[in-house]
């Protein structure tokens, strides 16, 4: 289907109990296109990406990728379809260096006997894992450092970096600027431009409305479970969007 996106969920609905988390939501991502997605504390926004994410199933709706229906029975699934996410938690291994971590749970084994003895290729880790963050355009020189030895905003970087560099199709973040000072927050935001530079699809989780408003091309909003609004970024100013979002401005 040449006209549809690049990954999307139609008519997405989740209840956990009683509560209803998500009602009837649609929600898309194109080739090349960062889509905010924002909501007050209890929108749905999580239950939405872990959905898209393969951690939960929907109670009903579809999602499709590249036009073709998906069914994830893990997360494992759509890790193998070519979708990565970025938790709050960046799930770094700080003892470690760059290119363990770009290769964590991924590692590469020497070639011949010693790799069926399960003795890692480092060196060629290393190399790659250097090679593959240069391409995402993240500057953090020496892929031998420890993590440990990074600012924050370098481990951010690094740990979008891996996302990218394992993403075929699509990398959801959720927060990723957050608890980052202004300076490592660019770090983060340029990291994200790459992304979409590469013509991957970026979905951005996001409570700092002025990095949505930079970063982003279209901006979706939840509010109790529902979308209430879906529009380009350039409709939306700092006011608007936290109205459409707290409900003081109804949606159009």
């Amino acid at each position: 289907m040449a006209d549809a996106p690049l990954y999307e969920a139609v008519g997405i609905s989740k209840s956990y109990g009683h509560v209803t988390a998500l009602f009837d939501v649609n929600f898309s991502v194109n080739p090349g296109e960062i889509v905010g997605l924002v909501g007050d504390n209890g929108a749905g926004k999580s239950t939405l990406i872990k959905i898209l994410s393969g951690v939960h199933p929907p109670d009903r709706g579809k999602i499709r990728l590249d036009g073709v229906e998906r069914t994830w029975k893990s997360p494992h699934d759509a890790i193998e379809a070519g979708i990565e996410t970025l938790y709050q938690d960046s799930g770094l291994a700080p003892d470690l260096t760059i290119g363990s971590n770009v290769f964590l749970g991924r590692e590469k084994l020497k070639p011949g006997i010693l790799g069926r003895l399960g003795f890692l290729d480092q060196k060629a880790m290393e190399r790659q894992a250097a090679e593959e963050l240069k391409r995402v355009g993240i500057a953090v020189s020496g892929s031998r450092r420890t993590v440990s030895d990074l600012s924050g905003g370098q481990r951010q970087a690094v740990a979008i970096g891996r996302a990218i560099a394992w993403a075929r199709k699509v990398i959801m973040l959720d927060e990723p600027t957050n608890h980052l000072g202004a300076r490592q927050s660019i770090e983060v935001l340029s990291v994200m431009r790459s992304a979409k530079e590469q013509g991957l699809g970026v979905i951005f989780i996001s409570h700092t409305l002025p990095h949505v408003l930079e970063v982003t091309d279209r901006v979706v909003v939840l509010r109790l479970g529902r979308v209430v609004r879906d529009a380009a970024t350039s409709e939306f100013d700092a006011e608007s969007l936290l109205g459409t979002i707290t409900g003081l401005i109804e949606a159009s």
